[in-house]
């Protein structure tokens, strides 16, 4: 199967504005495409995991992957599918980020040998003279056109500022810049994306001309990631100081019996006819199903040896062989070898107040190796250690400090 038909029969392609030329190209590992990528926190997050696979899947076809990150645009922010402005960075916030953000990428992209690039679109985006940025790619865009954009129109009721409404500008100046310093010939993007990036190719056409080869293709990766990486504790991160192989493991071990497939195909690289058998499988072959996402993953950012080990501390949690050596631990002091369930939690970081505490306890969302609490007085015997869990996803060794 070549490239373009795997990338459809994994169901990531949305919209392209060339299909032939697109499945030409990258078919024949002829393609320097960019996605971007804005450093608004100091690590990679679960949903970026689409775009990096995808970049991962075009090299080893040999294209060339542009990895840009936008030191220029996350100086103000991108109103596509958001409902509120985005916090503002400082410019030492935003090369921080950056800086862990290229670590983080190396495991998915070869950047030896000029295989791979990483650019900064401050390099040019900072320099830039507002007179001539109006003169020079104002005069190209349509404010009527722009309007016509959902991700426009659902601002707009809610307040646009000017700041935000010049992003679809900047982005397609990083294209129109990429273009001709690096030969960037197409861009990849989120389905939430293909306004600004249809303005990337006009911009590049209508400054260069008709006969300039640069073309646009969208898929399902900010629709799908959105879904993605959010967890009761919070966003589910690259850095494993963030979140541990170990909690990554568990989120993508745990994600819903209707989705499983989907990240099989989507996320990971195995082969499409073994997904396809997967289909096949009901019940209980579904946690197999999940348990083969969650190592495949956790191999992919954190190494096989980590995998291995999350896999071990996963399959001690139900009922396997398996040890809890691996899992997240939390040692507490206690006078007695006790501790109240809301002492217990409020103190592990599982919930952030004891009427919060409270709460769980009352929707039997809390157990303490494996028996509901149901009584927020109780008093938890840590003895050795005991296995605290959390709905039915979170889960914590405790241990007496």
């Amino acid at each position: 199967m070549e490239l373009y038909d795997e990338l459809t029969a994994r169901g990531l392609i949305a919209q392209v504005t060339d299909e032939n030329e697109i499945r030409k190209m990258i078919n024949a590992g002829k393609a320097t495409f960019y996605i971007g990528f804005d450093p608004t926190a100091d690590s990679l997050h679960v949903g970026h995991f689409m775009a990096l696979c995808l970049m991962k899947r075009l090299q080893m076809a040999g294209n060339k992957p542009i990895a840009l990150l936008g030191g220029g645009t996350g100086m103000i922010g991108d109103p596509s599918g958001k409902s509120d402005m985005r916090k503002m960075l400082t410019k030492e916030d935003i090369d921080h980020n950056i800086a862990c953000f290229k670590k983080q990428m190396s495991r998915f992209i070869d950047f030896s040998d000029d295989k791979a690039i990483m650019v900064n679109n401050a390099d040019w985006l900072m320099k830039l003279n507002y007179i001539d940025v109006l003169r020079e790619v104002g005069a190209c865009f349509s404010v009527n056109k722009m309007l016509t954009f959902e991700c426009y129109k659902q601002r707009m009721e809610r307040g646009l500022t000017f700041l935000e409404f010049n992003y679809m500008i900047m982005q397609s100046y990083d294209f129109y810049m990429l273009y001709q310093k690096y030969g960037c010939n197409m861009q990849f993007g989120g389905d939430d994306q293909w306004a600004n990036m249809l303005g990337g190719t006009e911009l590049i056409r209508k400054k260069l001309g008709k006969d300039a080869h640069a073309m646009t293709i969208t898929l399902l990766l900010n629709s799908e990631g959105k879904k993605m990486g959010k967890t009761e504790k919070g966003a589910v991160w690259l850095d494993p100081d963030k979140t541990s192989p170990y909690e990554f493991f568990q989120y993508w071990r745990n994600v819903a019996d209707a989705d499983v497939i989907k990240c099989l195909y989507m996320l990971t690289f195995l082969p499409i006819e073994q997904i396809k058998e997967m289909e096949k499988w009901e019940g209980a072959e579904l946690n197999k199903a999940k348990e083969t996402l969650a190592f495949e993953l956790t191999k992919l950012v954190h190494g096989e040896d980590e995998a291995k080990k999350a896999l071990d501390g996963a399959k001690s949690l139900f009922g396997g062989a398996g040890s809890t050596d691996n899992m997240p631990t939390f040692s507490v002091e206690t006078a007695d070898g006790k501790i109240g369930i809301l002492d217990l939690l409020v103190a592990a970081k599982l919930a952030p107040s004891k009427r919060e505490a409270r709460n769980l306890v009352a929707g039997k969302g809390i157990a303490v190796d494996d028996a509901v609490i149901e009584d927020a007085s109780a008093q938890i015997e840590i003895g050795e250690q005991i296995i605290l869990r959390k709905g039915k996803k979170v889960f914590l060794k405790v241990t007496k400090a």
